[in-house]
């Protein structure tokens, strides 16, 4: 390892920065290292600027590729380089606002049960009953969840922006989770992961869930795009459809601002109604019943 990037892993680490974040950060600064063959110390905001082109123009990199590029360069001159001249500072390439493709109730059903690996199956439910990002989900731990008759929920450490929260926990989700800890003995393996490979031991990986999440789609016949993030999409615009407010909806989510949040209200169905008798927050029980399991 370069003394360079020692020192901006350092940097990033005492300033919080998340795991994943530091690693697109590192990847982006060594890819452009590569291309220039030198140290991204010696390169100009010209150079960059140019690498950046590259990557949209030639490479057809996605917005978020090139603004890991632009985000790692400030960090690197300003908190490493200590080069406080903003004129330096590459521009960041503004992304387009495309709506997520939501996957219907129905759907969402059908994903569940074309999912032939319970322990994967039973962290998708999370995401998509809880609203939580898929390293949120994956960082659960037996002792997050709550299921006390008079607080009921999960406690989030350290989600995005490296804030704690508590989120949903329906009476439907925890009967699954009391199940599936059953069936793992979550809690006799150290450091109690909800989620982990029973092989091993060790927590599920983003890539292989997100894999697991493609297959199961395509098991299910379901075409439309998107990750599993798409069921925390599907998570915000379902309790709106459901009648729960937007600041509620903005708080579970761990959103900053609720105009973040506000964006569902151009997803909601007009022609939707909640099922009687159904607690609005409980998603799942919302699900057509003969797929739920």
């Amino acid at each position: 390892m370069t003394p360079l990037r020692q020192q901006m892993i350092d940097a990033m680490q005492v300033r919080g920065l998340a795991v994943r974040t530091q690693e697109a950060y590192v990847d982006s600064l060594a890819r452009m290292a590569r291309h220039f063959g030198r140290s991204p110390a010696q390169l100009e905001v010209a150079q960059i600027e140019a690498y950046m082109l590259h990557l949209a123009r030639d490479l057809k990199r996605s917005f978020s590729t090139i603004n890991h590029v632009a985000s790692a360069s400030r960090f690197l001159w300003r908190h490493v380089l200590h080069r406080d001249d903003r004129g330096l500072e590459p521009a960041v390439a503004r992304a387009p606002q495309r709506r997520p493709e939501l996957l219907s109730r129905e759907q969402i059903a059908q994903l569940f049960a074309a999912s032939d690996r319970p322990m994967t199956r039973m962290l998708l439910q999370v995401l998509y009953a809880s609203g939580l990002r898929i390293t949120e989900g994956l960082s659960l731990r037996v002792k997050d969840i709550d299921s006390a008759a008079d607080r009921r929920c999960i406690r989030v450490v350290q989600g995005k922006g490296g804030v704690d929260r508590y989120t949903l926990l329906s009476p439907t989700l925890l009967a699954l989770l009391r199940e599936h800890c059953r069936r793992y003995q979550c809690h006799r393996h150290a450091p109690d992961w909800l989620f982990f490979n029973p092989h091993t031991g060790q927590p599920l990986s983003t890539s292989a869930v997100q894999r697991h999440y493609g297959v199961a789609k395509r098991e299910a016949g379901i075409t439309k795009g998107g990750s599993t993030h798409t069921l925390r999409h599907c998570c915000a615009t379902h309790l709106l459809e459901a009648g729960v407010d937007l600041h509620t909806i903005c708080t579970l989510l761990g959103h900053q601002h609720i105009e973040t949040t506000q964006r569902y209200l151009h997803l909601i169905s007009p022609q939707f109604r909640p099922p009687p008798q159904v607690d609005p927050l409980d998603l799942l029980a919302g699900l057509p019943s003969l797929l739920r399991h």
